[in-house]
């Protein structure tokens, strides 16, 4: 009886270790996109700060180069 206990509480542990995401309900032509997308967050995970400055560096430089853009057009493009 504690052999059957045992290989049921190491299956259900076993598969809780495996869940976890969508890639168990992804059908199967989704898969190789799926994969990118598991790539991608796993990058994330492990690069989050860096990740975030990197964003924040990127959308201030936008949004300055912007501004000046939209200062040059406000002052001198109606000359």
């Amino acid at each position: 009886m504690s052999s059957t206990d045992n290989s049921s509480e190491a299956m259900t542990e076993s598969s809780t270790e495996q869940t976890g995401g969508l890639g168990e309900i992804i059908p199967e032509p989704l898969v190789p996109i799926w994969r990118r997308i598991e790539l991608i967050q796993s990058f994330r995970e492990a690069n989050a700060e860096r990740y975030v400055a990197v964003l924040e560096i990127l959308t201030a430089a936008v949004l300055i180069i912007g501004y000046i853009w939209w200062m040059y057009l406000y002052l001198l493009g109606g000359s």
